[in-house]
């Protein structure tokens, strides 16, 4: 089957729905069912609009849970990052991370935060046995190559081009989130908190922002004595060497949460790194065998697999592999569209990475892995807020990338609902596939696991707008 949106075909071979399987949420041996195709090459805007109909992939395999037959039905769920405010377990969270960067602190006790475990976990585990007992990899990916090779394009060309990275600096967001240089890197002289002086006799010790700032009011006074300080005069103040702070009392944003300045002597440096996963860069691929180490520790100690389980095929089949055709068009994001993998260096070692796609409309988080000795981090929970930082910075040049896609939401799971928690947020309605606040869509949950969300009855379910041809 081959869609059209433009440009190259997607081609997929479609699965229909013919039993049921075990479902990897609530364990039920025979209650999950979807429908699946394997996507020899899709389109981003092709994929766009699959995710937006309910679908999601999981390596080359892209499936859409049987809303209404299925023990658990799984909504998407998007953020909406513009809009997004970090609640007070967020802050909590990244708070953690900066004191350890810091001051190498570990938090005492065992970490109790929302687990943002992986969002394409062990629920589709009955597909995936599915797509092994047609014993068809072989030949798809024998497919595969020869549809790529006949459908070149000026988007392919691009493809070597050196991934997009992430940096921690004091300039703009962009340069934050997009350089590659080791994040936190920016020197911070400490200086003395009021009061701490040796003699407290004394008055405290002034910051020396503050001490730049009073230099600067007088030079001003030197050069216009009367003018500058007219405005306090005029409303009954005394004249004051120190201009009155602006906007100190509003909260801080994501960002400056994130990027905080650490210490000259901070005890360890993070860098976040954005690698082309697919087709993989000379980074992804060098890279490889460290990120498949920190996978198969993480399925041995967090998902409690055998050592021999997680191998490195299944590793690059599910999370390294993908049916995305990289595009690089001028209006788009400086990093392209496609399947990347955002690599998290503590200290020059990976200790987690997230698979992600870049599409037309968002940023798609796929799944999560990570060194275990590091759980104390909350790493779930931070990378998602690093991901949703991304998506800002992504949306400043590519306006229409605005929203981040968490994958499915389970309302009967409770490792699935702290998704909920990233507001604003919106669940797809499975029958007109509009999108509905989550708020509104909680009450109905509670009632029943499969719930229409769309309250107008004559809304009619939204058809496909791509052309296809069978073959």
């Amino acid at each position: 089957m081959a869609f059209w949106a433009g440009g190259s075909p997607s081609i997929v071979d479609y699965f229909p729905s013919e039993d049921f399987y075990r479902c990897g949420y609530c364990k039920n041996e025979s209650g999950s069912r979807s429908n699946g195709m394997w996507a020899h090459s899709m389109t981003v805007q092709d994929y766009q609009d699959l995710i937006d109909r309910g679908w999601r992939r999981s390596g080359k395999y892209v499936y859409k849970p049987v809303m209404n037959q299925t023990c658990c039905p799984q909504y998407t769920i998007r953020c909406q990052p513009l809009q997004f405010q970090p609640s007070k377990s967020h802050k909590k969270v990244l708070k953690k991370m900066l004191k350890f960067l810091a001051k190498g602190e570990v938090p005492k006790g065992s970490c109790e935060d929302e687990p943002m475990d992986s969002t394409m976990d062990d629920g589709v585990a009955g597909d995936f046995a599915l797509i092994n007992k047609l014993d068809i990899q072989c030949d798809l990916k024998t497919l595969s190559d020869d549809v790529k090779e006949s459908l070149e394009s000026e988007g392919k060309n691009s493809k070597k081009e050196e991934p997009h990275e992430l940096l921690q600096s004091q300039d703009s967001v962009g340069e934050k989130l997009g350089s590659g240089e080791p994040s936190h890197s920016v020197k911070v002289h400490t200086v003395p908190k009021p009061g701490k002086g040796a003699d407290l006799s004394k008055p405290p010790c002034r910051k020396a922002k503050e001490i730049r700032k009073e230099r600067k009011r007088l030079k001003l006074m030197q050069q216009n004595p009367a003018g500058e300080l007219e405005g306090f005069q005029a409303q009954g103040h005394p004249p004051s060497l120190f201009p009155p702070k602006a906007k100190s009392n509003q909260p801080k944003s994501l960002e400056d949460l994130i990027f905080e300045s650490l210490p000259e002597n901070a005890s360890h440096k993070l860098e976040v790194r954005v690698v082309r996963s697919s087709p993989p860069s000379s980074q992804f691929k060098a890279t490889l065998l460290e990120s498949y180490q920190v996978y198969k520790r993480y399925q041995m100690v967090i998902h409690k697999n055998s050592p021999d389980t997680p191998t490195e095929s299944q590793f690059t089949r599910f999370l390294c592999s993908s049916p995305l055709e990289a595009e690089t068009p001028p209006n788009g994001p400086d990093c392209g569209y496609g399947s990347f993998h955002q690599q998290y260096w503590l200290d020059g070692k990976i200790i987690a990475v997230g698979v992600i796609d870049i599409l037309p409309n968002c940023v798609s988080s796929v799944y999560l892995y990570y060194d275990p000795d590091y759980s104390f981090l909350s790493l779930g929970v931070y990378s998602a807020l690093r991901e949703i930082a991304f998506t800002r910075q992504l949306h400043e040049k590519t306006s229409q990338l605005s929203y981040y896609y968490m994958g499915f939401y389970i309302h009967s799971c409770p490792k699935m609902k702290y998704k909920g928690q990233y507001r604003p947020s919106d669940l797809l309605c499975p029958e007109t596939y509009v999108w509905v606040p989550i708020e509104q869509c909680l009450p109905s949950l509670e009632h029943s696991k499969y719930c229409r969300f769309n309250q107008d009855p004559e809304a009619e379910t939204t058809l496909f707008d791509i052309q296809y041809n069978v073959y």
